[in-house]
């Protein structure tokens, strides 16, 4: 289906009520320095959040989750268990799940575990342009969890990485870039206050898991996340533009945003 722009943000607004009247449960195997962050946005949004994260337990339990978060922030031998087999059951059971390659380039465990599991078709693959870029295959990475590439550097490989894996790429930057190999939009909101608070970009993979569920459309699903997520930090960040405060105050945007804020802020284009 084509979305404009308009389209994808009524879309947006519907998804957003549709996730806080349907309460998605979403599993997170994730890092240990944003386990928390990442419960409490969802919590915050409408979701809920479970962190099944050992073998043994992650695969059943993703046949039952609404979706699925796989993030490498801190991938040890146990998780990386536990994501192969998540990973595995979610595809068996029709579960969408989100990969999200934290700091994959040079470094010799999670680079080669990101591109195994990037050939098991995530729904959604999201981070920043040199993970994105380190994923596909074309890049070493960045400066461990920073970028050294730029989102419109990283858009000809985004665009390539959809149509092979049959996913959707979401590019995070200053303006973020979300691509299904055929369709692309750019989300012109946010603050550079994520950056500076713990699980700023990992919390924004649970949220697009928690709204992949919604809808078959993992393009539009996965715009709806970034426009919410980006519009709240945004609101939050010009109320409290300084990291102690904006913390705390990004999970009340989460939960107050509503409709009329979404369509007066996001800059969908």
């Amino acid at each position: 289906m084509t979305r404009t722009p308009e389209d994808l943000l009524e879309f947006t607004c519907s998804a957003l009520d549709r996730l806080r009247e349907s309460q998605p449960l979403v599993q997170c195997i994730t890092n240990s320095v944003v386990v928390n962050v990442t419960a409490n946005a969802l919590l915050a949004l409408g979701a809920s959040a479970a962190m099944v994260d050992i073998p043994e337990e992650a695969g059943p339990f993703a046949r039952v989750a609404s979706g699925l978060l796989v993030n490498l922030g801190t991938p040890t031998a146990e998780q990386r268990e536990a994501m192969r087999e998540a990973v595995v059951a979610a595809n068996e059971a029709g579960t969408p799940w989100v990969l999200d390659p934290v700091a994959v380039g040079a470094l010799p465990v999670r680079t080669p575990l990101g591109h195994a599991l990037r050939d098991l078709r995530p729904a959604v693959i999201r981070g920043n342009a040199s993970e994105i870029l380190a994923v596909a295959g074309t890049g070493a990475g960045g400066r461990g969890v920073d970028a050294t590439d730029d989102v419109d550097s990283a858009e000809p490989v985004a665009r390539e990485l959809a149509a092979r894996t049959g996913g959707v790429v979401a590019v995070s930057g200053p303006v973020d870039l979300v691509t299904d190999g055929e369709r692309t939009v750019r989300i012109a909101n946010g603050t550079r206050l994520l950056t500076l608070v713990t699980g700023g970009g990992c919390a924004l993979g649970a949220v697009i898991a928690a709204f992949a569920g919604l809808d078959d459309d993992r393009f539009a699903t996965t715009v709806a996340a970034i426009a919410v997520y980006t519009v709240a930090a945004e609101v939050a960040g010009e109320r409290f533009p300084a990291p102690g405060t904006f913390a705390p105050a990004f999970l009340d945007a989460l939960h107050a945003l509503d409709a009329d804020t979404l369509r007066a802020r996001a800059a969908l284009s």
